[in-house]
C-alpha cells in the first residue's frame, strides 16, 4: 500500500500526545494540518482510527493496534538517526575489526585499548581468523578494516592498503631440550635437521617462510602445523622441535627458549592495514586507521 510516510509521522504523534494540538506543535505544522492528515490516513486505511470529542481525543481499537506497529517502527528509525549522529561525532558506532589472534594479542592490544579511552560510546567488535580469511571478512563488508601480514597474495586486488609496522620473524627452541644450539649458528640446511613448528599451509607465514627455503633449493617438512603462535612457542618450549614464530611475540619468550642465530638474515615482513573502497569508511574506522598508520603505541 502506497501511503506517505508522514501521515504516519503525524499520526504517531496524535496518538502519543492524544492531542491535536499537542501533535501541531511537537510537528511544528498547524493543528488543521494534523487533522487533515488523520483524515487522510484514515479514508486512505479505510478506518476510523481516532474518537473526536470537544475534551479528549482517543484512539480506536484499530487505532490502537496500528499505534503498536507504528511506535516501535518511529523508535527505530530515531535510533537509527541517533546512531548516525553519533558515530560522526565519535560518540557511538560501530568499529569492526578483522585480524588473526597473534595480532590481536600482541600487536592491537595497546591500540584498542587507547581508542576505547579516547571514545568509549564506540563499540568495538574484533573478528579474528587468518590473513587469507581476513580478506574474505574485507571483500565481504563483515568487517571495516583488516590488519594482517604482508606479503598476503590475497590483498593483490585490494588497493587500500598501508603500511603499519615492519618485523622480523625468529626461530625459537627450548634450551633444555636443545643446548647445543644456544651458540650455533645454523644454516637454513642445519635447520631441517630438526623438527620443524609451524602455522597451517594456508597462512601467509606458512607460505612465506615455504617460499623462503625454496630460495635456497631447500624443501620444508614440517613436524607440527598448527592454527596458533601462542601454541607453537608452548610445544617449543616442552621440546617438541624448533617453531618459527613472529619477533613481535618477543615477550612470551622467556628464559627457557633460545632464539636461534641464523647464517642469512631473514627477509622482513610488514603488518598492513587494508579496507575496501566499495563501502563508505565510517569516521570511527577513520580514526581507527589514522590512528595506526600515524601513531606508534607501545604496551
Amino acid at each position: 500500500m502506497d501511503i506517505n510516510l508522514e501521515l504516519y509521522k503525524v499520526f504517531y504523534h496524535v496518538a502519543k500526545t492524544l492531542s491535536f494540538s499537542d501533535a501541531s506543535r511537537e510537528l511544528f505544522i498547524s493543528q488543521s494540518a494534523v487533522s487533515q492528515s488523520v483524515k487522510t490516513l484514515e479514508k486512505r486505511l479505510n478506518q476510523t482510527l481516532f474518537i473526536r470529542s470537544t475534551k479528549k481525543v482517543q484512539l480506536t481499537k484499530e487505532g490502537d493496534l496500528l499505534f503498536k506497529h507504528i511506535e516501535p517502527a518511529i523508535n527505530l528509525i530515531v535510533r537509527g538517526e541517533t546512531q548516525l549522529l553519533d558515530a560522526s561525532s565519535l560518540k557511538g558506532g560501530q568499529l569492526r575489526i578483522g585480524a588473526s589472534d597473534t595480532i590481536c594479542r600482541y600487536f592491537l592490544v595497546p591500540y584498542l585499548k587507547h581508542f576505547h579511552q579516547m571514545y568509549p560510546g564506540v563499540h568495538i567488535k574484533v573478528t579474528n581468523g587468518t590473513s587469507v580469511q581476513c580478506v574474505d571478512l574485507l571483500e565481504s563488508n563483515q568487517v571495516d578494516l583488516i590488519i594482517t601480514n604482508s606479503p598476503n597474495k590475497r590483498l593483490a586486488n585490494t588497493r587500500n592498503v598501508y603500511d603499519v609496522k615492519e618485523f622480523g620473524d625468529v626461530f625459537i627452541a627450548s634450551k633444555e631440550a636443545f643446548p647445543e644450539l644456544e651458540e650455533k649458528i645454523l644454516s637454513y640446511e642445519d635447520l631441517l635437521t630438526y623438527p620443524i613448528l609451524m602455522l597451517e599451509s594456508h597462512a601467509t607465514t606458512s607460505i612465506f617462510l615455504h617460499q623462503l627455503f625454496l630460495k635456497h633449493q631447500l624443501e620444508l617438512a614440517p613436524s607440527v602445523e598448527l592454527s596458533s603462535n601462542d601454541l607453537l612457542i608452548d610445544l617449543a618450549r616442552i621440546g617438541l622441535g624448533i617453531a618459527f614464530v613472529p619477533d613481535f611475540c618477543r615477550h612470551e619468550l622467556n628464559e627457557d627458549l633460545i632464539v636461534l642465530k641464523i647464517k642469512e638474515p631473514l627477509p622482513k615482513r610488514k603488518l598492513v592495514v587494508a579496507y575496501n573502497d566499495q563501502f563508505p569508511l565510517w569516521r570511527v574506522a577513520e580514526e581507527f586507521l589514522n590512528m595506526l598508520t600515524k601513531e606508534s603505541i607501545q604496551p
